[in-house]
């Protein structure tokens, strides 16, 4: 799977950390508070859309009267002790990160998420020290499924596309990096576990954890 690979790019939630169920909990008492319930099929509408469009959406279909900076910052003090003390991190994400620092690949994190959720969860969980750069959907013109995000990431990392391998654990975020023209492992959570031959299917490899990538028990 690494080889001729000089750079491993990772999505963050539903990849990296078991994250999806706590933006579900987010969003129950968000529109609770505004008097509202959760339409069903809501976390599937907005998967993989940026913060911030995210708020635009929510602003719109829910006819918020708090402006985007206000929806944003809620959000992101409701999110920020869950990110810090409550979301673990996928079965052997750890390992296997400190295993590639040890062999000199280069690592980034390419997320919809905004930046200062990203940086607390990488820090609360010690391996922050080992992403050289950090993509959010801000940086670039258009987010997921649009290859931008992780084009954007090689150029920083000073990798070409075809040297990177992309962790993903939604379709949207499978077809971005593969039409970066990177190969991409799928990554198995429970959030998108009606995705799965779809996964399956458009991704190189797929794998249940980490653990999978160390042991070489992936599926290609």
């Amino acid at each position: 799977m690494l080889k001729n690979k000089k750079a491993v790019l990772f999505d963050l939630d539903g990849t990296l950390v078991d994250s999806m169920g706590v933006w579900e909990e987010i969003d129950i008492e968000y529109l609770s508070m505004h008097g509202l319930e959760v339409p069903q099929g809501l976390q599937h509408e907005i998967e993989g859309i940026p913060f911030t469009e995210v708020a635009v959406y929510f602003r719109k279909r829910f006819q918020l009267q708090e402006s985007l900076e206000e929806i944003m910052q809620t959000w992101l003090d409701m999110a920020m002790d869950k990110y810090c003390y409550e979301i673990p991190l996928k079965k052997g994400a750890g390992e296997f990160v400190r295993c590639l620092e040890k062999q000199g690949i280069r690592m980034a994190v390419v997320s919809s998420n905004h930046l200062e959720l990203i940086r607390a969860c990488l820090e609360a969980h010690g391996i922050a020290d080992c992403f050289s750069v950090i993509i959010t959907a801000d940086d670039v013109e258009k987010g997921k499924p649009e290859p931008d995000v992780y084009l954007e990431a090689a150029a920083r990392l000073k990798v070409k596309p075809e040297e990177c391998l992309v962790f993903e654990d939604i379709v949207p975020g499978i077809t971005a990096g593969k039409r970066a023209g990177m190969q991409v492992c799928a990554v198995e959570d429970s959030y998108s576990e009606y995705q799965k031959l779809e996964k399956m299917k458009y991704a190189d490899y797929y794998i249940h954890s980490f653990e999978d990538v160390l042991n070489h028990t992936y599926e290609g």
